[in-house]
């Protein structure tokens, strides 16, 4: 199983992992670094290693980032090069980050990552594309 590291601006990471606990409940080997304005990039990556430390599994770690080119992004990615054993997954969203928590058991880093990217896209959509996804179903199963 995969150690977490949460990280992003303001205050996201805390607020993300609160959020998943809430609905899948509480997570070991999972901790949220949040980058707020008053941080610079050399205490956020102090801050980054230090939960790197803390969350290490013999399956390695996952960085979920939330924005591409972000210092949180930037940061993770240097630890990850440094360190290896890690992935950084970045445009992090709800979805993605609960089903992870309770699909990671068992995952390597390659399977974690390509899991994550698939839940991610799925959880992006719209009220109309759910929508039409449903009469869809219903017109098959009517047979029509």
């Amino acid at each position: 199983m995969p150690g977490i590291v949460i990280t992003g601006h303001g205050g996201f990471a805390s607020g993300l992992l609160q959020a998943v606990e809430q609905v899948v409940g509480e997570q070991s080997a999972c901790i949220a670094v949040d980058f707020p304005v008053h941080m610079g990039t050399a205490e956020l990556r102090e801050a980054l290693l230090a939960a790197l430390q803390a969350v290490d599994q013999p399956d390695g770690v996952v960085f979920l980032t939330d924005m591409l080119g972000g210092s949180p992004f930037r940061c993770a990615s240097e630890l990850a090069d440094a360190q290896g054993n890690c992935e950084v997954l970045t445009g992090v969203n709800m979805q993605l980050a609960a089903e992870m928590m309770l699909e990671r058991e068992g995952l390597s880093l390659d399977a974690f990552r390509e899991m994550a990217l698939a839940c991610g896209k799925r959880g992006l959509t719209s009220l109309w594309h759910e929508r039409r996804k449903v009469r869809c179903v219903d017109v098959e199963a009517d047979g029509i």
